[in-house]
């Protein structure tokens, strides 16, 4: 970590983080702030669920942890006011808690930041009322931040007065196949676990819930059906959790699809280094951590081109379009019939990867937000 920047000493003395149920990235990324930030002399706190703390160890990071476990939308307000009584910024992570942390600060001239991580698909009911949680924290929000250039430009037409581009940079994860003297044994013995030692591997991992946006996985389904004719056949490994499990089985076995959906649990990272290709096909991402660990890995990546994925990857991945279970199918199929191609994206990946701000700088843009915001002391 770097030393304090010149001109910090005006920043805000107690900044408050609030983390509310998001996705395990955006916990990541709040745990490498809130560690930085304190590394450069700010009191942070962090005001999130106690899975929270289970799962990224908040307090470890120098922050004082505060659970929030009040299940009325009233007691949480009660309680971030509370905790954000002598708070000099504070800043939120995801829709709901900008919410509850406008409604926390009413009546204080408390500066709020307030990231945008992702852009759920939501339909008909749950649609309306998150465009209206949209057009009240854009315009309560003292600064939003958004993770992509699209969240930049939504946060813009809901009337958010300030709304800028945050790289949110996701910490590497350490895989015990970094370790080189182990890669090749261990590599040999996850793959034929899996029964690949002697075909291609494709990894890629969705959520299986009917609710949770199907589309994706039968995009991959769909595309693995053109795989059936191959030579050596590809196995598909899909990681995730949800409700049609046994559905999605049963599909699998009555097509005879060359795909293995993983126990419950299964940590998909630990895969990615022995995967051939990574395929990811959400239909939308900020940063995609599965993308991010291909890249990182070297391992060649097909993408869809959603979000903030074509800024992440550049030109060091194979893009298709949303749905296209076609054109996914092909460029794979591609990929595994070119190993020179294979090769150079490896190499491009890494090389991208190596671009991408560090946690260290991350925190320092951050940081400038605040100074701006911060009262002349």
């Amino acid at each position: 970590m770097s030393s304090p920047a010149p001109g910090h000493g005006r920043a805000p003395q107690h900044v408050v983080q609030l983390l509310g149920g998001g996705s395990a990235g955006t916990g990541a990324h709040v745990r490498s702030l809130s560690a930085g930030l304190v590394a450069r002399g700010l009191r942070v706190t962090v005001c999130a669920p106690p899975s929270a703390e289970r799962r990224h160890d908040l307090s470890r990071a120098g922050a004082t942890f505060v659970p929030v476990t009040a299940r009325s939308r009233l007691a949480a307000v009660g309680l971030l006011r509370v905790v954000c009584a002598d708070a000099d910024l504070v800043h939120a992570h995801g829709m709901r808690v900008g919410l509850l942390a406008s409604l926390a600060l009413r009546g204080r001239r408390v500066p709020l930041v307030v990231t945008w991580h992702t852009r759920p698909a939501l339909r008909g009911l749950h649609a309306q009322l998150r465009r209206v949680s949209e057009l009240w924290v854009a315009r309560a929000a003292t600064v939003v931040l958004g993770a992509t250039s699209d969240l930049v430009e939504r946060a813009r037409s809901r009337g958010a007065r300030d709304a800028r581009l945050a790289p949110v940079v996701l910490p590497a994860p350490r895989s015990p196949l970094d370790h080189q003297d182990r890669h090749v044994a261990s590599a040999h013995k996850l793959r034929a676990e899996l029964g690949a030692v002697d075909r291609p591997l494709l990894v890629t991992a969705v959520r299986i819930e009917p609710d949770g946006d199907p589309a994706p996985l039968e995009t991959l389904l769909a595309a693995a059906r053109a795989w059936r004719g191959m030579s050596p056949q590809p196995l598909l490994v899909v990681a995730g959790e949800g409700s049609r499990r046994a559905a999605v089985r049963r599909r699998v076995e009555r097509e005879e699809l060359p795909v293995r959906l993983l126990g419950r649990g299964e940590d998909v990272t630990r895969l990615v280094g022995v995967a051939d290709v990574v395929v990811f096909a959400a239909r939308w991402a900020a940063q995609a951590p599965l993308a991010q660990e291909a890249m990182r890995c070297g391992v060649p990546l097909v993408a869809t081109a959603v979000g903030g994925v074509p800024d992440l990857v550049g030109d060091a991945a194979v893009l298709v379009p949303y749905g296209d279970a076609v054109a996914l199918g092909r460029a794979v199929a591609a990929l595994l019939a070119d190993p020179e191609r294979r090769a150079a994206l490896a190499e491009a990946g890494r090389g991208r990867a190596g671009s991408w701000p560090t946690e260290d700088t991350t925190v320092a843009q951050v940081l400038s937000v605040y100074d701006e915001l911060a009262p002349s002391t």
